[in-house]
C-alpha cells in the first residue's frame, strides 16, 4: 500500500535528539518503505527549498518559523509558498516557547489561512503544546486546517485530550506519529472522523517501519489504512 509522509524533517538536531538526515537519505528510506511522498521541513527552510528543488516529484516543504520574530515569520510565510511552493507552515511551541493559542502566533494563521495552506503544530508538551491551546487556535481560526502533530505524544492524558478536543473542531487534523497507542489510532479514525487523521513519520527522531506498523496494527481494515495513510492528506494537501 502506497503512503505519503504527513510530517516528516531533514537536516542535524543536536542536543538530546543527536540524530541527522539529508534528503537523499531521506528519499532511500522512503523507497524502502513504499512511501510515495513527504512533507518536510527543516529549521532551516533553505534546506528544504533545495530538497524539493532536487526531489520535486517525493517531497514537499512546509515552512518552519518563530512567530516571536514578528514580522519577519509572516514574510518568511509568504516568501517560501509563494515562491519557492512550500504547501504548508510548520510550528513548534515547545521549541520556540510560547504558547500555541498566544496572541503571536494570530499573525501566522492569518497569513497561512490568506494562501490557504493548513498548519502543521507540535503537539503533546507543557506549558506550551498541549492539546487545549491547540484547540482554542482552531476555534479562533474556523476557516485555517490545523494539524495536531503527534496528536497529543507520549501522554495518554493528553492522547486522550487530542481526541476530545478534535470530535468538536472540524478544522482540527490529528497527525499519528510519536503517538505510541497504537488503539487510538482507530479511536480517533471512528470518532474525530475518517477524513480528519493523517499518517506520519517524524523522521529522523522516529523510523518509518516502527510508524508504519503501528498502524497497521490498530485495527483500521484495508480500506480505512488507505484513508489514514493516503487519502486524507491528499485531500488537505494539493498533492
Amino acid at each position: 500500500m502506497k503512503k505519503i509522509d504527513a510530517h516528516a524533517h531533514i537536516g542535524r538536531y543536536e542536543g538530546i535528539f543527536d540524530v541527522e538526515i539529508d534528503a537523499g537519505e531521506f528519499v532511500e528510506d522512503m523507497d524502502l518503505h513504499n512511501i510515495e511522498k513527504a512533507i518536510i521541513s527543516s529549521l532551516d527552510n533553505e534546506k528544504i527549498r533545495e530538497a524539493i528543488e532536487n526531489y520535486p516529484e517525493r517531497l514537499i516543504g512546509a515552512v518552519w518559523v518563530d512567530p516571536t520574530e514578528g514580522k519577519n515569520s509572516v514574510e518568511r510565510i509568504f516568501h517560501y509558498i509563494e515562491n519557492h511552493g512550500f504547501k504548508g507552515v510548520k510550528l513548534h511551541p515547545l521549541l520556540h516557547s510560547y504558547v500555541a493559542n498566544a496572541d503571536v502566533v494570530h499573525p501566522i494563521i492569518r497569513a497561512a489561512g490568506d494562501l490557504d495552506v493548513p498548519v502543521f503544530i507540535h503537539s503533546g508538551h507543557p506549558p506550551f503544546s498541549l492539546p487545549w491551546s491547540i484547540a482554542q487556535l482552531a476555534e479562533n481560526f474556523p476557516e485555517v486546517d490545523i494539524v495536531m502533530v503527534h496528536m497529543g505524544h507520549g501522554h495518554a492524558v493528553y492522547i486522550q485530550a487530542a481526541i476530545d478536543v478534535a470530535k468538536v473542531s472540524p478544522n482540527l487534523f490529528l497527525e499519528t506519529s510519536g503517538m505510541p497507542m497504537h488503539t487510538k489510532i482507530k479511536e480517533a479514525y471512528e470518532e474525530v472522523g475518517s477524513d480528519r487523521i493523517v499518517f506520519g513519520t517524524d523522521v529522523p527522531f522516529h523510523h518509518p517501519s516502527v510508524e508504519i506498523r503501528r498502524a497497521e496494527v490498530s485495527g483500521l481494515n484495508e480500506e480505512q489504512l488507505k484513508d489514514l495513510f493516503y487519502r486524507n492528506i491528499e485531500n488537505l494537501i494539493d498533492i
